[in-house]
């Protein structure tokens, strides 16, 4: 069976999330969006474990009607550097608490701990309590193994053959990792780090796995691609939307190449900070010039919300009418989000013609981005007659699709 899974959320305990990032919100809009699977997040915080273990459990999963949960936790070592951690049971997320509290003074505070250990401790104690463990949001400029490490080694250590995947993040893609030898044999996951449920935020990066059960073995095992588990899709934004895609000023967003920043010692002309971005950093690590897909490595296809697409369509904005009247047409028809975006054939859907050719120029990526630096997010329009389209207008529709 094929299970669409997003690994990698906050609940509403973590810092600036919604206070919505309730386990029935969660579980209704996960099946709006088409998501069968979804990260509980923050599994260690014991407010929000207690509420955890009140669901309905079988096989290390939760479930809430038809959605299952897997536990989650994101933590911060003593080098910054965040981890995501996928836990069988809530005996185990128990063990990994009792291991990191007296490492930590706000583990009781915050759900999304800082912890003073390295990544070689945290990965030991996990792969202890038979949990999975990667690199989170890998390449972002801050908080990530890439940020802080040259290598998977020098981020975990003598424990780096025990990590099986790497969380991609918003601003990288496979054709960026896959030029890095060391992530060859590597699961890419792409999960959304929602901070809010709405379906504009949960699960707009996602992963497709193919699995016989909802359970956290056979999550495990599509992880680690054992017995035919594996994943089938991973689905996310273009990583030039990001917000620190190329090098640029963090005060005045001017664009440098890496070759210009370093000549003027990472000090923009309007004296502000150069800020390293991930495309730069990639070709630091890079062993290839271009990516180099292992036979394992499923497609990536390059996707934002639908409620986005529209409003760039139509030109208005995301929270308007008509956007939601197009948005529940669509709902109402395929079912969720997901089928709407990725698997079917929208069209005889009724939709807005504009809506329909909108939404297959992103399957067929045939959308132009300018690419986000310095902590400005790139923006992004349609290409060809469907720009011409809506040239009328651009106003709304040539924002950034991440600033709704």
């Amino acid at each position: 069976m094929q299970v669409n899974a997003d690994l990698h959320i906050h609940s509403k305990y973590s810092m600036a999330t919604s206070p919505k990032m309730d386990l029935p919100t969660l579980a209704r809009e996960s099946r709006k969006k088409g998501i069968q699977l979804v990260a509980t997040g923050d599994c260690l915080h014991p407010k929000w474990l207690s509420e955890i273990k009140k669901l309905d459990k079988e096989n290390g999963v939760f479930r809430v009607d038809d959605t299952s949960f897997v536990l989650t936790t994101e933590v911060e070592d003593e080098n910054r550097v965040h981890h995501l951690i996928l836990i069988p049971s809530v005996s185990k997320a128990g063990e990994l608490y009792e291991f990191m509290k007296p490492h930590s003074t706000n583990i009781d505070s915050d759900a999304r701990p800082n912890v003073r250990l390295d990544g070689e401790r945290i990965a030991e104690a996990a792969v202890e309590a038979g949990a999975l463990i990667g690199p989170a949001h890998a390449f972002t400029p801050w908080t990530a193994m890439y940020a802080s490490h040259d290598s998977l080694k020098g981020c975990y250590g003598g424990m780096a053959d025990q990590v099986y995947f790497m969380e991609l993040g918003l601003s990288a893609d496979t054709s960026y990792a896959d030029r890095i030898l060391e992530l060859q044999c590597l699961t890419f996951l792409t999960n959304s780090d929602a901070h809010s449920p709405y379906v504009n935020k949960l699960a707009r990066e996602f992963n497709r796995f193919e699995m016989e059960d909802v359970t956290f073995d056979e999550l495990k095992m599509a992880i680690i691609r054992e017995k035919g588990r594996k994943p089938l899709l991973n689905v996310g934004m273009f990583p030039q939307e990001g917000k620190y895609n190329e090098s640029a000023c963090i005060r005045c967003f001017k664009h440098y190449t890496l070759r210009e920043s370093v000549i003027k010692n990472w000090r923009c002309s309007c004296g502000g900070t150069i800020k390293k971005g991930v495309k730069d950093r990639v070709n630091e690590l890079a062993a290839y010039d271009t990516p180099r897909h292992p036979d394992h490595r499923p497609p990536y296809l390059h996707l934002v919300p639908l409620s986005e697409i529209i409003s760039m369509a139509l030109g208005i904005g995301p929270n308007t009418k008509g956007v939601k009247k197009e948005w529940e047409l669509l709902i109402g028809k395929f079912g969720s989000e997901v089928a709407v975006l990725v698997d079917a054939d929208i069209g005889n859907s009724g939709a807005d013609e504009r809506v329909i050719k909108a939404i297959m120029a992103f399957r067929e990526e045939k959308v132009t981005i300018h690419p986000g630096g310095g902590g400005q997010y790139g923006r992004i329009e349609f290409s060809g007659a469907l720009r011409l389209e809506n040239d009328g207008v651009k106003g709304e529709s040539q924002r950034s699709l991440l600033d709704f």
